[in-house]
């Protein structure tokens, strides 16, 4: 016969594993939703860009706002990446320096002895 205190341990262990399944089921839903929302998000934008393609416009004919200047922007990043590029190296061989004519002085105190 199972006793009182076998009986409460199995309802506990019965409302954790209900716990988790809901935990489980909760997960999988909103993952599931999310493919969802994602799937409606890539239609409309294959269906908003379709129609843009057909509305093409020279680029010589848009205003001025509409216009990107991408090449400027662009030019500006790598040559903001290269000075940074340039400055850390420099920074590695100045330190590298300090270190390799402290390696010499110690090199010499030891020699020295």
């Amino acid at each position: 016969m199972i006793s009182n205190g076998t009986l409460c341990g199995l309802k506990g262990d019965v409302v954790k594993v209900t716990v988790k399944r809901l935990a489980v089921l909760c997960l999988l839903l909103s993952l599931c939703i999310g493919v969802i929302e994602t799937s409606a998000e890539e239609v409309r934008a294959q269906s908003m860009q379709s129609s843009q393609q057909d509305e093409f416009v020279p680029i010589d004919q848009l205003d001025v706002e509409d216009q990107l200047p991408a090449a400027p922007l662009l030019v500006a990043a790598y040559a903001f990446a290269w000075f940074a590029m340039f400055v850390y190296l420099w920074s590695i061989w100045r330190r590298l320096a300090r270190v390799e004519r402290e390696l010499a002085s110690l090199a010499n105190r030891t020699t020295g002895r």
